[in-house]
């Protein structure tokens, strides 16, 4: 199968989840035979940032304008399918143009599909638009649960499957290293996840002056007022993911309203930790209970107190994350999405062949 993929971000993982979970995702597709090209469009915070500039699985495409993009007309044409990626610059032409050229499958993964959602509500979404879900013919998304329903009813999508993200596991190994931190978050800023990180982790390291804290990722304003023993890191890139996760005693995962709101919305970080068996502490939200088990596998927080409870205790949480690293080399490594990916497209090629045969048959009677 030859696949082409506009994303937002494969070549650098700088402010954004989306480059981490194209790359795991692609190689595992690629490891299955299939043939891979991935476009970008130049972004110079991008370009400036760059931590995979030539991947080994795949041939990497930039281009700067959707008059550039027409240069991959062909290569589009040529697919078996197409997926173009939330929040690519100018998406809704984007998608128009793959429609326009694509012979193959044509679908959208959405690794954002609660702020798609909401923003296609609000009228405010700029690189998604209704009309574009109805017509490509498999939508991919982040999310599963009940939204999935909603975007087949709602919006017109002939198939809305999920395709949650995942890590390759020889990515991020088991490390054995000092802990340096009792907790650590690794995530971009954003608004509506800085409350969760207030009350999970900002307060509990007020509260616990004589532990260390650890707050990686990019686009914090001055304005916060970070305790003295939490420690920044403005970026951390992939190959450090791992030796930051091995020196953490526990590590936070905190989540977005809108993902909430929709649950079933896991995060590439929550995946990420879990492959390097690094207990995790998160927040609460519907569908989470079917990744991972509530103090086997996870410890779930909805306060301040319960954090200081879980970093004053004298246990030792490396079986919690032992437990989760065995649940994600079971169930949701790169290799587990890669099939799933490959067994969509498939359904989705059969699925349009057989509304053709139908229609066929209609315009013949």
């Amino acid at each position: 199968m030859k696949l082409v993929v506009l994303g937002l971000s494969l070549s650098s993982s700088w402010g954004n989840g989306h480059a981490t979970t194209y790359r795991s995702l692609l190689k595992a597709f690629a490891e299955r035979g299939h043939e891979v090209h991935f476009l970008e469009r130049e972004a110079p915070w991008y370009s400036k940032n760059r931590d995979l500039a030539d991947p080994a699985y795949c041939r990497l495409h930039f281009y700067r304008s959707l008059d550039e993009l027409g240069h991959w007309e062909g290569e589009i044409r040529r697919a078996d399918a197409v997926i173009v990626g939330s929040y690519v610059p100018e998406g809704r032409a984007a998608g128009e143009f793959v429609l326009r050229h694509a012979r193959g499958i044509t679908a959208f993964y959405d690794i954002d599909t609660p702020v798609t959602l909401a923003r296609l509500e609000r009228g405010e979404c700029d690189y998604l638009s209704p009309d574009l879900i109805a017509r490509f013919d498999l939508y991919l998304s982040f999310t599963g649960g009940p939204t999935l329903r909603r975007i087949e009813r709602r919006f017109g999508s002939p198939a809305a499957r999920a395709l949650y993200c995942s890590v390759d596991p020889d990515d991020y190994p088991v490390l054995t290293r000092p802990k340096t931190w009792d907790l650590s978050y690794l995530g971009t800023y954003s608004d509506d996840r800085q409350p969760p990180l207030e009350r999970l982790l900002i307060e509990p390291a007020r509260r616990l002056p004589n532990l260390s804290f650890v707050v990686a990722g990019p686009q914090y304003p001055d304005g916060i007022d970070w305790p003295a023993n939490v420690q920044r890191i403005e970026h951390l890139a992939p190959a450090d993911h791992a030796e930051f996760y091995a020196s953490s005693r526990y590590t936070l995962n905190v989540t977005r309203a809108d993902m909430i709101a929709a649950g079933w919305s896991p995060s590439v970080r929550l995946f990420e930790a879990a492959t390097c068996a690094a207990p995790i502490i998160s927040d609460r939200w519907d569908g989470l209970d079917s990744l991972f088990e509530d103090g086997r596998e996870i410890l779930l927080a909805d306060d301040s107190e319960a954090v200081v409870k879980l970093l004053s205790a004298a246990a030792d949480p490396s079986p919690i994350g032992q437990a989760a690293r065995r649940r994600i080399i079971a169930s949701h490594s790169s290799a587990h999405r890669a099939q799933q990916l490959e067994q969509y497209l498939h359904e989705s090629a059969a699925g349009k062949t057989h509304r053709a045969q139908q229609e066929g048959t209609s315009r013949a009677a």
